[in-house]
């Protein structure tokens, strides 16, 4: 399969919502991308089509480090794919395509709270050897970091409130 990750166009909101409420087996994670959206906080969210429907779905959102706002530091998720489309690539595409959207847009950190072994081939690794901690406790081996560029700042990752209500 080819299919190549594009940016969200305003007509994919209804088919994202699907998508991310299907893939997770509960809107929480629909419903975080919208308020996401609606806050203007997505730096990147990026879909890949298959047979003229949204198959995957990636976000990015602007966090901060120990409470200052610095640019360049990015939370992932959420990374969505219909269930019939998994384990066929296109999680990987989107992960690829975002952090090479962040690394253009000058992101220096990427984090992500996600299974440790899917995320590593990526070159995401424990943000505690970063650093950095994350907010939610029990996280230590799913909560990861990919550094983009020196220097980043270290301390308490803080998402975006919206990821309070997940």
């Amino acid at each position: 399969m080819s299919e190549v990750p594009r940016p969200e166009r305003p007509g994919d909101t209804a088919a994202i919502h699907a998508l991310d409420t299907g893939a997770f087996g509960r809107a929480a994670e629909a419903d975080l991308v919208e308020a996401l959206r609606a806050a203007h906080a997505l730096d990147t969210s990026l879909v890949v089509e298959r047979a003229g429907r949204i198959a995957g779905h990636v976000a990015l959102s602007p966090v901060s480090v120990q409470g200052a706002f610095m640019p360049g530091i990015l939370g992932l998720a959420p990374l969505a794919v219909a269930p019939d489309c998994q384990r066929q690539g296109i999680g990987a595409r989107l992960v690829e395509a975002a952090l090479a959207a962040a690394k253009a847009g000058g992101g220096k950190v990427v984090v992500v709270l996600g299974d440790a072994a899917y995320y590593r081939r990526f070159g995401f690794r424990p943000a505690a050897d970063m650093g950095l901690t994350c907010p939610w406790p029990g996280t230590d081996e799913t909560f990861q970091a990919l550094i983009l560029a020196s220097p980043w700042p270290r301390g308490l990752v803080r998402y975006h409130a919206a990821f309070d209500r997940v």
